[in-house]
C-alpha cells in the first residue's frame, strides 16, 4: 500500500530521491508549507538562508558548476519569484542546470491578483528550459523528476516549478520514480560517422588548424579527450572566457583566452588559420568581433549538443552534433598525427609584442605610485595559491584582469557570469563555490561596484562560516564603463565615479577579518594573512582609477584588430 502524504512531504522526499542535500533560498508566506516540512528533514536536506533571494540563485549557479550537480533554490511568490529572474536568465546563457522551486497563490486565487501573486511561468518561460506550475500534488513527483532530467541532460539549464499552496497542503499516494526519458527531448543526439569522418578529413588536411575550447568542453568532463586530440595533431588551443581551465595554463600548446580582452596571438591566428574547431561554445559576439570579417580564410567545424547553435552567428562547413566527450572520443582514431612547428611558431610574436606592450605595463608598473594594477594583484594572488584556486569573478574589469592573469592548473576552475555579464554574480556564486569544493581554495575578484550590488551576502558568509578568500579592486570607479568613457566618450566620466563606504569596516560588522591594501609593499604581506585565515578574509587594495584592460579588441570590430593602448594597435605598423 503506497504512502499518503502531502505535496510538501513529496518534495522533500523527491529532492532526496535525486540526490539533494543541500538548497537555497528563502521563505516567504506562499512557500512555508514547504518551508515547515523542511524542518522535519533538516537532518538530510542542509537549507542555506541567504540574504537575499537573487543572492540564492547566484550561489546556486556557482555550487551547480563547481560540483556539477544540479543547484536547487527554493523561494516564495512574488518578489521572491521576481528577483531570481536575473539568476534564471544568467543561468541559461552559461548551460546552468538548476531546479528553482517559486511558491505561488492556492489555485482557486489564479488571475486574482491576490496577494503576491505573479504569472511566473509566463515570465520565465523565455528564461528557462522548462517552466511548469504544479497545481495538484499528485503532480509533485512527476514534474520533480521530469525537471531533474531537463535540467541535468543535454545542454544544462534552469527550469522553474511554481508551487501552488493548495497543492504543497493537499494530500497524495507517494510514488516517485526519476525520469530517463521524455518524448521528442533526445539530450545526446547519436554521433552519425560521416560527420566524424567529414571533420576528421578536414583536420587531417589541415595546416593551420586551431581549437576553440568552450564550456561545453568543462560540462562534459572533456579536458583529457580535448588534450589528446590537440596532442595527437599538434593544434594550438584558445579558450573562450567560461573555457578557461579547460586545458592547463602551462600546457605548450595552450595559447591564452580568445575574444575582446584576449590574447593577441589566439586573435590575431583566427583570421589566419585555414581552420578552426569549435568545441562546446557558441561564438558570441565578444569572441567574433565582426562576423562579417571573422575567419574569412578558414574552414569552420562546429561540436556542440545544441543543435540550435549551428549557423546561428557563423556559418560552418562541418559540424558534429553530440556530447564534446564523446565527439572528441569519437574523432581521436581518425586523426593522423601531424606536426604544426611553423603554424605554433606563428603565436611567438604576438605573445612577445603582448608581453612589452601589455603585461610588463600590467604586471610591473612604474607609473601609478602606490595605486596597484589589477593584473599585479590577480598575478600574485595566483601564484601564491600554487595556481591551484577556483577564481570567481564579479564583472567588468576585475573579471577581465583575473581572467587572464590568473593560471589555471585543474579544470572547473572559473566561476564568471559570461553571457549575461551580471553585475553582483560574484560573491553568493563564491558563497556557492566553496560549498561545493569545500577542499578548495576559492578566490573572489571583485570591483567595488560589483560587491555593493550584493553585499548583504556577507551575512550568508558570517552564518555558515564560509571560507571565501576576497579580493576587492578598488578603483572607486564603475571601471569598465570607465576605460569606455575615456577610449570613445571624450573623457566624460558620466555617472562612474562612486563615493565609497568603510567596506574593512563594514566586514567587521559581520565578524569577517579584512584589511586596507594601499601601498605595493602591503600587497604581499596581506595575501598571506589572507590565504593563511580558516576562514573568509577581505582584501580591499588600492587600484590606480586609471587602470585600464588590455589588449582590446573594439565591439564591432574585426578580431584581429587589436588596441594595445589608448594610441596604438597590433600590428604596431598599423
Amino acid at each position: 500500500m503506497s504512502e499518503k502524504i502531502n505535496g510538501s512531504e513529496a518534495l522533500m522526499k523527491g529532492l532526496i530521491a535525486e540526490g539533494v542535500d543541500r538548497v537555497f533560498g528563502y521563505p516567504g508566506g506562499a512557500i512555508m508549507p514547504v518551508y515547515d516540512k523542511l524542518y522535519s528533514y533538516s537532518d538530510r536536506i542542509l537549507h542555506v538562508l541567504t540574504r537575499h533571494e537573487q543572492g540564492a540563485i547566484h550561489a546556486a549557479q556557482g555550487y551547480a558548476r563547481v560540483s556539477g550537480k544540479v543547484g536547487v533554490v527554493i523561494v516564495t511568490s512574488g518578489p521572491a519569484a521576481t528577483n531570481v529572474i536575473t539568476g534564471l536568465s544568467d543561468a541559461l546563457m552559461d548551460s546552468t542546470p538548476l531546479v528553482v522551486i517559486t511558491g505561488q497563490v492556492g489555485s482557486a486565487l489564479l488571475g486574482s491578483d491576490a496577494f503576491q501573486e505573479t504569472d511566473v511561468v509566463g515570465i520565465t518561460q523565455p528564461i528557462t528550459k522548462w517552466a511548469y506550475q504544479i497545481r495538484r500534488p499528485e503532480d509533485v513527483a512527476y514534474a520533480l523528476a521530469r525537471a531533474f532530467y531537463i535540467a541535468r541532460t543535454g545542454r544544462p539549464g534552469p527550469v522553474v516549478l511554481d508551487f501552488t499552496k493548495d497543492a504543497q497542503t493537499g494530500f497524495t499516494d507517494w510514488n516517485y520514480k526519476r525520469c530517463d526519458f521524455i518524448r521528442s527531448y533526445i539530450p545526446v543526439p547519436e554521433l552519425r560517422q560521416d560527420d566524424l569522418l567529414t571533420v576528421a578529413n578536414l583536420i587531417n588536411a589541415s595546416e593551420r588548424p586551431m581549437i576553440l575550447s568552450g564550456q561545453g568542453v568543462m560540462i562534459s568532463g572533456a579536458e583529457k579527450e580535448l588534450a589528446a586530440v590537440a596532442e595527437k595533431c599538434d593544434i594550438p588551443v584558445a579558450a573562450t572566457l567560461l573555457g578557461l581551465s579547460t586545458m592547463p595554463s602551462d600546457h605548450p600548446l595552450y595559447k591564452g583566452m580568445l575574444g575582446m580582452h584576449g590574447n593577441i596571438g589566439p586573435n590575431v591566428n583566427t583570421n589566419r588559420a585555414d581552420l578552426l574547431i569549435a568545441v562546446g561554445m557558441r561564438f558570441d559576439d565578444r569572441v567574433t568581433g565582426d562576423t562579417s570579417k571573422y575567419a574569412p580564410q578558414a574552414k569552420i567545424v562546429h561540436i556542440d549538443i545544441d543543435a540550435s547553435e549551428f549557423n546561428k552567428n557563423i556559418r560552418t562547413d562541418a559540424r558534429i552534433h553530440g556530447d564534446a566527450k564523446e565527439a572528441l572520443t569519437a574523432l581521436l582514431p581518425l586523426l593522423k598525427e601531424r606536426k604544426h612547428t611553423e603554424w605554433l611558431a606563428s603565436f611567438e610574436e604576438p605573445e612577445r609584442v603582448e608581453a612589452e606592450r601589455c603585461m610588463k605595463r600590467e604586471l610591473y608598473p612604474q607609473d601609478c605610485g602606490d595605486a596597484m594594477r589589477m593584473g599585479e594583484v590577480a598575478m600574485k594572488v595566483a601564484e601564491a595559491t600554487g595556481n591551484r584556486a577556483i577564481l570567481v569573478t564579479d564583472v567588468g574589469q576585475n573579471q577581465m584582469m583575473s581572467a587572464r592573469y590568473f593560471r589555471y592548473t585543474d579544470p572547473k576552475s572559473i566561476i564568471t557570469s559570461g553571457g549575461l555579464g551580471t553585475m553582483g554574480f560574484g560573491l553568493p556564486a563564491a558563497i556557492g563555490a566553496k560549498m561545493g569544493a569545500p577542499e578548495r581554495t576559492v578566490c573572489f575578484f571583485t570591483g567595488d561596484g560589483g560587491l555593493q550590488m550584493t553585499m548583504q551576502e556577507l551575512g550568508t558568509i558570517m552564518e555558515y562560516g564560509t571560507a571565501v578568500k576576497i579580493i576587492l579592486c578598488n578603483n572607486n570607479f564603475l571601471g569598465n564603463v570607465r576605460q569606455w568613457q575615456a577610449l570613445f566618450f571624450g573623457g566624460r566620466f558620466s555617472q562612474t565615479p562612486m563615493v565609497n563606504p568603510d567596506f574593512v569596516m563594514i566586514c567587521k560588522a559581520y565578524g569577517i577579518p579584512a584589511e586596507n591594501v594601499e601601498r605595493r609593499d602591503q600587497l604581499d604581506g596581506a595575501i598571506g594573512r589572507m590565504l593563511a585565515s580558516e576562514g573568509s578574509y577581505l582584501i580591499n587594495v588600492n587600484i590606480d582609477e586609471k587602470d585600464m584592460v588590455f589588449p582590446m579588441t573594439v565591439a564591432g570590430r574585426p578580431v584581429d584588430e587589436i588596441l594595445l593602448n589608448p594610441d596604438e594597435y597590433y600590428p604596431l605598423n598599423k
